[in-house]
């Protein structure tokens, strides 16, 4: 008898092991450079002007209106393009969206979309947010960043999309950097590198593509290429050894994709002004000759300043092209771009055969993603379904994770509920999740808030009225919706919050790490840092305030010759 049941256990292990073999994904890079009988088959009902068109993906919004979403439909119907990037709107809206668009198409679209902190960066008021990537430097387990990745994985498909522009593997050693700074997970390489390589890899075997940013390296500039055009001076030396050691790492192993940046980088190609998305040396020569890539490359999104501001009217298209791309994001003119291409292509600037492999490689990432099967997505329940217990249970665990002691532990240990405390809340005018929850726990306290511009006579009567109190929480919010290196109080402020940091005071700062910069808080018993103003640090600080948790998180970034990359207590 015990001989049988054991039969059969084996056999049913053997069964889901067997199962779990025929779900699970080929390798995206192999797989897009073999045959497949379903691309050749839709490859050979294109036109020569549908094969290039496959090479573009256009803007999609739902939060501009039903004549835009129409206007995008029209382009779409008229030029057939290969896909769609995805901004912001409503996710029943999307999905709706996604659903005509889908019909209106001959070949089914790619649906791509910037979602380095989950779905809620473009649409923040209905789905989950996941903490920032500067956040996620603070983690020490790795693992949970990979539970990240699988959900938004799971997030991405319940709404029908299949392409996230994420990890970011920036190395941000530069804290004035305008465009990347939180979105990084640091300035250790190795760090960044492991992170971003549990990130990918949590999307990937959760069945969507995920896509390294922004190739070579945008850590270390302090131009925004939404606006202008960055230049790195840095030698070759310099870019292999920091910058580029993120990508060839996570090349070797497995990435599907890389976003090219638009920045001038001399030691890559000299050509005056050059943008590196557009660049021949850079996406041919360096990134799939010398570091091997045989993924999908797409271009960052060419109606940014920093490629069309030396290359207008088109002429960026067509030189993306020339360089290597296999995905242009976001033309300012698709359909100029396909005719100056064809161009290109019977003037023998660009070789019809390179069009015809890039446009199968495109078609072969459709296969592994399962557009072959069409399929509408059903908008019943979806709030609820990307908005599951779950996933917001993992939300709270990683902000846990995260939350940082940055000095000492005296202040913490000592602080009682039951002593008189002031607490001190600067950047706000009313209570946020923070001040909600503590004020539930303290027996006696007064709340006073500061909103940043207060003059200095007001702010020394709230000084003498807090040190009143046998304790002190000062509590620091960045309110902006991206937190930035510098806290945007006026002087008179950064002094109130240097005084009043001291030997009774457990400073807490839900704000940007570089933001230690801007104030003098290290007289505090202890300081917590929370690296972002959302509801799940405020609620992971509250917990180590109280003890229910112990601050594990290290910084990700060094701030200054005192608090370095892996500190923490």
């Amino acid at each position: 008898m015990i001989k049988k049941l054991l039969g059969i256990v084996l056999l049913s292990t053997v069964l889901v092991t067997a199962g779990f073999a025929q779900t699970k994904k080929a390798d995206f890079v192999t797989f897009i450079n073999q045959k497949h009988t379903w691309v050749d088959s839709v490859f050979n009902t294109l036109t020569p002007k549908q094969r290039i068109a496959q090479l573009f993906l256009v803007r999609a919004h739902t939060n501009l209106g039903q004549k835009y979403i129409d206007s995008v439909q029209r382009v779409i119907e008229r030029e057939q393009l290969g896909g769609l990037v995805v901004f912001q709107g409503g996710p029943v809206r999307h999905a709706n969206m996604f659903n005509k668009y889908q019909k209106a198409s001959k070949v089914p679209l790619l649906i791509t979309f910037d979602g380095e902190w989950g779905l809620g960066m473009r649409m923040p008021d209905s789905t989950i947010s996941f903490p920032y990537q500067m956040t996620l430097g603070a983690i020490q387990n790795n693992n949970i960043i990979y539970e990240m990745g699988r959900q938004v994985a799971r997030d991405f498909q319940r709404i029908g999309m299949h392409f996230n522009f994420a990890p970011v593997v920036d190395i941000n050693n530069n804290p004035k950097n305008p465009v990347i700074n939180f979105r990084s997970f640091g300035d250790d390489k190795l760090k960044v590198t492991a992170k971003a390589k549990a990130y990918m890899d949590g999307m990937v075997q959760g069945g969507i593509l995920a896509s390294l940013k922004h190739f070579p390296g945008h850590g270390d500039t302090d131009v925004d290429s939404h606006h202008d055009l960055p230049q790195l001076k840095f030698d070759r030396k310099r870019l292999d050894s920091l910058e580029i050691y993120p990508f060839r790492q996570l090349i070797q192993a497995g990435a599907p994709s890389v976003m090219v940046a638009h920045m001038n980088i001399p030691a890559l190609d000299a050509t005056p002004n050059m943008p590196s998305s557009i660049s021949k040396k850079v996406v041919t020569d360096l990134l799939r000759n010398e570091l091997g890539f045989k993924g999908l490359t797409v271009t960052d999104a060419m109606d940014m300043k920093g490629v069309k501001k030396f290359f207008p009217n088109g002429e960026a298209d067509v030189m993306a092209i020339e360089a290597g791309h296999d995905l242009l994001e976001v033309s300012e003119n698709s359909g100029r771009a396909i005719d100056l291409i064809q161009k290109a292509i019977a003037s023998g600037r660009i070789k019809q055969a390179d069009i015809d492999a890039r446009v199968k490689k495109v078609l072969a990432a459709k296969l592994w993603v399962g557009l072959d099967k069409r399929q509408n997505v059903n908008t019943r329940n979806l709030i609820q379904d990307l908005n599951t217990p779950s996933a917001q249970s993992l939300v709270q665990r990683m902000a846990d994770a995260a939350i940082t002691l940055v000095k000492s532990e005296r202040g913490l240990k000592r602080f009682d509920v039951r002593r008189g405390t002031a607490v001190v809340s600067v950047g706000i005018d009313k209570a946020q999740d923070f001040e909600k929850g503590l004020a539930l726990q303290l027996t006696q306290h007064d709340q006073y808030y500061v909103k940043g511009n207060e003059t200095e006579e007001q702010l020394e009567e709230l000084i003498k009225a807090a040190r009143g109190h046998r304790q002190i929480v000062l509590v620091v919010h960045d309110n902006r919706s991206r937190p930035r290196s510098e806290l945007h109080f006026n002087d008179a402020t950064k002094h109130f919050i240097d005084r009043l940091a001291g030997r009774r005071t457990v400073t807490v700062m839900f704000t940007n790490p570089y933001a230690l910069n801007s104030v003098d808080v290290m007289r505090s018993s202890s300081i917590l840092l929370g690296y972002q103003n959302d509801f799940f640090m405020q609620k992971a600080a509250l917990k180590a305030l109280l003890k229910q948790i112990k601050p594990e998180g290290r910084l990700p970034v060094t701030i200054s010759k005192d608090l370095k990359n892996g500190d923490g207590i």
